[in-house]
């Protein structure tokens, strides 16, 4: 017992189980932390070798050589592929200039392939939010009316109930909705880019989360039921309406039958 003892406050057991807690923690991180982001298809090794070619190329000068983030641009380090992927799918990055948001843009930079090459990279930076599963990120088969409720209560107040956007402060606003991929809504959902609050999964499901794709892209189908839409921007659209058009014309008539009964 006295042995046992003794080898058990040997200075050297601190340091092996130390060592063997590293290697199980290296272990169990490798075999639950993907190698590469759930793009369209697999990611190899050489294609995460790409990512992090074209990335030290093309985002390193803001986002830092290890993605570590610098005073020009934030850390890359767990922001995950989707992020990566509804951030340059959607012409936002590259930044062309320091501005107050980043805009979408077209023609985007990059075609998917190398999008999920730079996103399996920044991936293997972090563990962060996945590209999401076309079952779910293409809205098809998703309940617009539950989609319609859960936009009203979470996302209306900044991009407008017909998804036609807003102004935010300082500068910002909250783009409009139209004619966007479903894999790119349910990524701006998941990451919360900018302005814009995160809905992970277990706040928003993925399910509910296709249910607001449903709805957005079921307005992308419709014309506007009451004739001229004004921008869907609700009644600021229509007093400006009437005080730069309709009061002018009734103005105008006023002051010619005047005339005329004179």
């Amino acid at each position: 017992m006295n042995s046992l003892a003794a080898r058990r406050r040997h200075p050297a057991a601190l340091v092996v189980l130390l060592i063997i807690g590293l290697f199980a923690t290296g272990g169990i991180y490798t075999l639950l932390t993907p190698t590469a982001g759930a793009g369209t298809r697999a990611m190899t090794q050489a294609d995460i070798s790409e990512g992090q070619r074209m990335f030290l190329a093309n985002c390193a000068t803001c986002h830092g050589a290890q993605g570590q983030g610098t005073p020009d641009g934030p850390s890359m380090v767990g922001v995950g592929a989707a992020a990566v992927d509804f951030q340059m799918g959607t012409g936002r990055m590259p930044l062309a200039a320091p501005t107050v948001q980043a805009m979408r843009t077209f023609p985007v930079k990059f075609n998917q392939q190398q999008i999920d090459q730079i996103a399996a990279y920044v991936q293997t930076l972090g563990p962060g939010p996945e590209i999401p599963d076309e079952q779910y990120a293409s809205g098809v088969g998703g309940d617009t009316a539950r989609g319609a409720q859960i936009f009203l209560v979470n996302c209306a107040m900044c991009h407008n109930f017909a998804g036609s956007g807003g102004a935010l402060t300082r500068g910002k606003l909250a783009p409009k909705l139209h004619n966007i991929e479903g894999k790119h809504i349910y990524e701006a959902m998941l990451t919360g880019p900018q302005s814009m609050p995160v809905f992970n999964d277990t706040n928003l499901s993925p399910e509910a989360k296709a249910d607001v794709i449903a709805y957005l892209h079921e307005l992308d189908k419709q014309e506007s039921p009451g004739g001229l839409g004004l921008g869907n921007i609700g009644p600021v659209g229509d007093a400006f309406f009437f005080w730069l058009i309709g009061i002018p014309l009734m103005i105008g008539a006023a002051v010619w039958l005047g005339r005329k009964a004179a």
